[in-house]
């Protein structure tokens, strides 16, 4: 027992997930109480298991996926359509492009060549170089539609470029410039569609439960200047505030040779170009994001091309990632189907003020919901769980479904702690930096996000007109 309890110390996830089986069980088991069918308490049970797991990380995120579809295959909460609808959606082909695609940036030695060419323009300040890793953060979001894939090839950058300035590990410089990529590659990367999970099951929500299509152009103006933009340059003031460098003065960065690029990178170049000019312009074509990003997928893997071979799509693509997000889509639709959705629903919008004469107080409720949902369902999650409640929250607020659906991006690029969104602590343990260092960061963006950037945002949104 004491062994037991010692495990579950070491690791409280295992803990957490532990209380969530059995309250997911203890749900399986409970008579429905009135008005709630016994197939809404199965579907809230294998959807709070699958929740927990997620959430914790206690087993893969892949293998939490593929127990949900066998769980609900079996216990047959609906037809096969419904529990693998995931696999049917426009977000799924988004994210298995996009893993092509990143495989090919990183394989070419194009993404390398960009970020050390952008970051070798800032040398000067501890300022300069912060913008510089925030702006390279920023960029490769637009080419790379892969936060996790992202932080994998920028660390090392910045790590050498750390070093070169002689920032140690452990200073606050260092730790300053590993938060600014982590961050930079994460919250203002919610505002361009195809940048990340959260985006594309968000996409599918959208599209599964309410057939809303969001396009790339659309998209950008709704979050870019706000979540975008304001996020990028709060990110820098608080890394300069929170984490200022130890040694005053200029800081130069040692210029090494740099090779030209080679053949591979140009095609890709060419090919990226073209493809975010698709992406750009889809409110003229209306080709969604994702048959575009597949389309450059093909193109990379097509024989000739050379960017990416059948050794490398058995070896280098991430095929656990695209199947965690078919599960998280499938979730949403199991909710749904079994009439879980409706019930969890109406529980949580009993206690949240949500009105049609109190239009601010009932934005910044639906942004705070969805920011408490993040917490325990980490980002990914967060808009599958809130999304299907979009209709009864429309109900109440006179908000169009499509404008309840955009504030979800708002709150899960708002996180509290690093452990919502995974690629934040790979990005951590990667670069040395504490927990309680990236807390701080976290903690004091997400405190000025929810008491700034929301009534800018409901200023914005009510210029465009998506808050009547």
């Amino acid at each position: 027992m004491s062994a037991i309890i010692q495990g579950f110390a070491r690791h409280p996830s295992r803990f957490v997930a532990l209380l969530t089986t059995l309250a997911a069980a203890a749900i399986f088991v409970t008579p429905p109480p009135g008005g709630v069918t016994h197939l809404a308490m199965t579907g809230a049970a294998i959807c709070l298991l699958a929740v927990g797991f997620y959430a914790t990380v206690a087993i893969p995120e892949y293998l939490t996926a593929l127990a949900f579809f066998t769980i609900a295959m079996v216990i047959g909460v609906g037809e096969a359509g419904v529990v693998f609808s995931g696999f049917h959606s426009t977000a799924f082909w988004m994210v298995f492009g996009g893993l092509i695609i990143g495989v090919a940036v990183q394989k070419s030695g194009l993404g390398a060549r960009l970020a050390t060419t952008i970051t070798a323009k800032f040398a000067g300040s501890y300022l300069r170089v912060v913008c510089g890793v925030a702006l390279v953060s920023g960029a490769m979001a637009f080419l790379m539609p892969s936060t996790m894939g992202r932080i994998i090839l920028l660390i090392p950058i910045i790590l050498a470029l750390a070093d070169n300035l002689g920032y140690q590990r452990g200073s606050k410089a260092r730790t300053g410039l590993v938060l600014t990529l982590a961050c930079a590659s994460w919250m203002p990367s919610s505002s361009i569609l195809p940048s990340n999970v959260p985006n594309m099951v968000l996409i599918g929500v959208a599209e599964n439960l309410f057939d809303i299509t969001f396009n790339y152009g659309e998209y950008a103006l709704t979050h870019m200047p706000v979540n975008g933009f304001l996020k990028m340059v709060l990110i820098i003031v608080l890394v300069l505030t929170l984490f200022p460098a130890e040694k005053r003065g200029d800081v130069e960065i040692v210029q090494h040779e740099t090779k030209p690029l080679t053949p591979d990178g140009r095609r890709l170049a060419l090919i990226l170009a073209v493809t975010l000019g698709f992406w750009v312009t889809d409110f003229i074509h209306h080709i969604s994001p994702a048959w575009v990003a597949m389309g450059a997928a093909v193109v990379c893997l097509f024989p000739g091309v050379g960017l990416v071979d059948g050794d490398d799509l058995k070896t280098k693509v991430n095929f656990p990632s695209a199947i965690y997000v078919a599960g998280v889509l499938s979730m949403g639709a199991v909710l749904v189907e079994t009439g879980a959705g409706d019930w969890l629903g109406g529980w949580l919008l009993a206690h949240i003020p949500l009105s049609e004469d109190a239009p601010f107080t009932s934005f910044f409720s639906i942004v705070g919901l969805g920011t408490l949902v993040n917490m325990g369902t980490t980002a990914p999650s967060a808009p599958a769980v809130v999304g299907p409640l979009a209709t009864e929250i429309s109900a109440l607020t006179g908000f169009p479904i499509a404008t309840i659906l955009m504030s979800q991006v708002i709150s899960y690029s708002t996180v509290v702690l690093p452990y919502q969104v995974p690629p934040l602590i790979v990005a951590m343990h990667l670069g040395g930096v504490s927990l309680r260092d990236g807390a701080k960061m976290t903690i004091a963006l997400a405190a000025i996000s929810l008491v700034a950037l929301v009534p800018i945002n409901y200023l914005w949104w009510s210029w465009l007109g998506l808050i009547p």
